[in-house]
């Protein structure tokens, strides 16, 4: 059901003598994870940019119903050409017909603290987001993994430390702005990956000075008033039509494919 620019594309998911396999597209590039590895913190501008397409991808799932459960900069591909695309929904959840994801499922460090429990939900994917944006901007994890014992304290949220405390260069704006996505209480964290979205074009916007007009992001890396419109319109050119289906043999088609690469009947 997910057909986004953001989301690596499944092709296909079937069965055959037995043994169940997804084919997706191939994305040239690398992780996100090897990237911070390699590089260290990100810049600022370009952490930013990543997490809105995070966000764009995160938002077009939860609007199908599909909770990821293990978002992390390993499962965040970036290619060659800058587009960040979130991969390996195998653990994911449709929760239309479910509450919430009943499994504890996951990788400890990105865990929100209800996904230990077995209560995963939407602003549980939220938690995890607030994790990656710090890894990417700080570099390193805010805490090391979690063990059993330390489940009380991650609920209380005594493991959490700010992104500021390790980065001064970060601005408050967004430093209150993954505090809020790591949120230990639910009820106080995002609970739409767009709120998130709006919220750092929001900061972004506000942080330049009015004089400053581009419409780009310059070589230095900040960005200004006129650059987040642009932002707003890429961001919007990349949602996609819903996801289209051979009327023959019922499999997903290409986005903008007239005919069916499993069947051969013309759309």
């Amino acid at each position: 059901s997910l057909n986004h620019p953001n989301i690596v594309t499944i092709m296909t998911a079937e069965k055959q003598e037995n043994v169940f396999f997804i084919v997706m597209e191939y994305v040239p590039g690398q992780t996100l994870e090897s990237m911070i590895a390699r590089n260290g913190p990100l810049d600022i501008p370009l952490a930013l940019d990543y997490t809105c397409q995070i966000c764009n991808a995160l938002d077009h799932a939860h609007k199908q119903g599909v909770l990821h459960r293990d978002l992390r900069p390993s499962n965040v591909l970036v290619s060659d050409t800058g587009l960040l695309k979130v991969a390996d929904f195998g653990t994911s959840r449709f929760l239309e017909i479910a509450a919430h994801g009943t499994t504890v499922i996951g990788s400890p460090p990105y865990m929100a603290p209800e996904q230990f429990q077995g209560k995963a939900l939407f602003a549980s994917d939220i938690y995890s987001l607030g994790i990656t944006m710090f890894q990417m901007l700080t570099g390193d994890l805010p805490y090391d993994t979690p063990s059993p014992a330390d489940l009380e304290r991650l609920l209380r949220g005594e493991l959490l430390i700010s992104v500021r405390s390790r980065n001064p260069k970060i601005p408050r704006s967004i430093n209150d702005i993954v505090l809020k996505a790591m949120s230990p209480d639910v009820t106080s964290r995002y609970q739409r990956a767009s709120d998130v979205l709006e919220d750092i074009l929001a900061a972004r916007g506000a942080a330049e000075p009015a004089r400053r007009t581009p419409r780009s992001i310059p070589a230095g890396g900040e960005l200004t008033a006129d650059g987040v419109q642009d932002i707003h319109t890429r961001l919007k050119a990349r949602e996609t039509p819903q996801p289209r289906f051979c009327w023959h043999c019922r499999k997903p088609l290409h986005a903008r494919s007239a005919t069916c690469a499993f069947c051969g009947e013309k759309q």
